[in-house]
């Protein structure tokens, strides 16, 4: 006798109930993952895009001409130096960053000095410090910006001012891995790059 189609269709339900359970089962933790990876990346590139504004707003800062007629509180690149983590620590904290979260870029970008040959050799620009002694921003003044195509400086060049620093990423997420033994990956490990270099302005 030939059996009906809602029992057949009945059957098939309970004969397929148990796969779709497994097959959920393997699913859903992959989603749940996917969707965190989502999350975390779209907090990371938010930081990574408020630093970099960040350090452009400091080297903004940094090249503006100083006002000739106010009181120095020292040189003029020290001066800049502080002008920059100014700007810097504004801009991260109107954007609810904790500035005292940033570190000191490493290694230090390799610039050379304004008016030097392509490649310059020798040391880098060292960083000025800032009075701020909460601040790892590194601030090079008067760094060669561009060279023409033969690596020779065309009269002045372009000379500016470079801004640069890293961020740790302010959320602890321990992400397992395998096989053991291994280290765990916390994402507060990682550091967010930022660079910003601009021209010197005159008046």
């Amino acid at each position: 006798m030939r059996r009906s189609i809602p029992a057949t269709c009945r059957g098939l339900v309970r004969n397929t109930r148990g796969s779709e359970i497994a097959e959920t089962a393997m699913i859903l933790p992959l989603l749940f993952v996917f969707v965190m990876a989502i999350f975390w990346f779209g907090q990371a590139f938010r930081y990574y895009g408020t630093i970099t504004h960040a350090a452009r707003e400091g080297a903004r800062a940094a090249v503006a001409p100083v006002c000739a007629t106010c009181p120095s509180a020292g040189s003029a690149q020290q001066t800049a130096a502080n002008n920059a983590v100014s700007a810097v620590n504004s801009v991260l904290s109107t954007a609810n960053l904790d500035p005292t979260q940033a570190l000191a870029p490493s290694p230090i970008p390799t610039l050379c000095a304004c008016g030097s040959p392509y490649p310059c050799g020798g040391s880098p620009v060292a960083c000025v410090p800032s009075s701020s002694t909460t601040s790892n921003v590194c601030v090079q003044p008067n760094v060669q910006l561009s060279y023409s195509s033969g690596g020779t400086v065309v009269g002045a060049g372009t000379c500016g001012t470079s801004v640069s620093f890293s961020y740790k990423y302010p959320f602890h997420f321990t992400l397992p891995c395998w096989p053991q033994p291994c280290t765990s990956l916390d994402l507060q490990k990682i550091a967010l790059p930022a660079q910003a270099q601009m021209r010197e302005e005159t008046q």
